[in-house]
């Protein structure tokens, strides 16, 4: 019989029902506690593509959110790689009209960085502040060192975090995966390290110099980890997120199929050994999922051909759960820290929900079932445990299983 609750600056968790019984724990769900489910809080994502508007066919507001909310989300943050790009205050509002309506949890528009996500004239970051989560050009680096220093010195006065994925194109020499042992053992073009986190160096050195909130995408390599530890301890205000996958899998597990193929790529076990240790000790300060559809079609033409990105929401608690806390490698309350308090924190997400979960549920993981239009997951038929139950979004139960 287990809850997980913010406790001051901690999780703890609850063992017998006092703790619900004298908080504002909704009493509709302390009947799952003595069933012996868990009661999380809401997870907040900072790091989801809804593809909506403009690329609807491989997800929408609506398909996006129910599939937050399946995998236990009560907000979520939506990346910026939409058409119309949200680079204007008209662009961006047509994404929040949708939102508006067809939403079932908390989702949370990103602008754009540059106009066009082109990396060349910065968008009037000030008028768009209002409208905005934060500010990112997702997808693709700022290439050119100038307008990436001067955003931030303007995101700076505006008191908004500058998102980067960072990627250095003069690098990526038409890599798809990790330039590493099975890109040269199966002929594939790799993309190195460097790619990433060279960008990573230089907009540490420009976040230092400018005093920006700095929040660095989907982190994949272990020199990206310890640029970031030693950012920090010099004071740079910088965070920064990894993704599911790269603290699960490796370029061992690949295999000659889409679902396999994201941006970064799968790295090295050395780099997701440091990756983990780098969640544990707080260099890595939160878990995105990067969650990133796209049509069967476009997932169906291998390592080379398919396009960058797989799904992520309904399967990230799970398989996390499964092979970092079952295993001993990480707390529970540390997890959930990662996947709700440290987001939220940051980002100045208020809690906004609960999720239910029955913990000792074994299955195997099968996109047939995903309420997300995309199925392209390299953890399909894995077995793991954790089945969400139940997801409540303020008063309203978004998802029941």
């Amino acid at each position: 019989m287990n809850s997980v609750f913010k406790t001051g600056n901690k999780k703890e968790i609850q063992t017998d029902l006092s703790f619900a019984v004298s908080s504002n724990f909704p009493a509709s769900l302390c009947g799952y506690i003595k069933k012996g489910y868990t009661v999380l809080p809401g997870f907040c994502d900072v790091h989801v593509h809804f593809r909506e508007p403009g690329y609807s066919y491989k997800e929408t507001i609506k398909s996006g959110s129910m599939s937050a909310a399946a995998g236990g989300y009560t907000d979520v943050c939506t990346m910026p790689n939409l058409d119309p790009a949200p680079d204007s205050i008209e662009n961006i509002k047509t994404q929040i009209d949708i939102i508006k309506r067809d939403a079932v949890i908390n989702v949370h528009p990103y602008a754009c960085i540059t106009i066009g996500r082109q990396g060349l004239e910065i968008v009037d970051i000030d008028a768009l502040s209002e409208y905005a989560i934060a500010f990112s050009d997702d997808g693709s680096g700022v290439q050119n060192d100038s307008v990436m220093e001067s955003a931030m010195k303007i995101a700076k006065q505006c008191g908004k975090i500058i998102a980067a994925h960072c990627e250095d194109n003069s690098l990526l020499h038409g890599g798809y995966i990790h330039d590493g042992e099975y890109a040269r053992l199966h002929n594939h073009k790799g993309i190195c390290s460097e790619s990433e986190w060279r960008q990573i160096e230089r907009d540490l050195n420009l976040a230092a110099k400018t005093g920006c909130k700095y929040h660095v995408c989907h982190i994949s390599t272990k020199e990206s980890a310890e640029l970031i530890r030693q950012a920090k301890k010099s004071g740079v205000d910088v965070t920064c997120e990894t993704a599911p996958h790269y603290l699960i899998l490796d370029e061992n597990d690949l295999r000659e199929d889409g679902r396999f193929k994201m941006n970064p790529p799968l790295r090295s076990r050395e780099d997701k050994e440091a990756l983990i240790e780098a969640a544990i000790d707080g260099t890595v300060d939160m878990i995105a999922t990067d969650h990133a559809p796209h049509s069967v079609q476009e997932k169906a033409k291998g390592l080379a051909g398919s396009a960058f990105g797989i799904v992520g929401l309904e399967t990230a608690f799970p398989v996390l759960y499964t092979e970092l806390v079952k295993k001993n490698v990480m707390t529970l309350d540390r997890l959930v820290y990662m996947m709700s308090e440290a987001p939220r924190k940051r980002f100045g997400i208020e809690e906004s929900g609960y999720s239910v979960w029955d913990l000792n549920c074994e299955y195997e993981i099968d996109p047939d079932r995903f309420l997300s239009k995309g199925r392209s997951t390299p953890f399909e038929g894995k077995k793991v445990y954790g089945k969400c139950v139940m997801t409540v979004f303020g008063d309203n139960v978004v998802f029941k299983n």
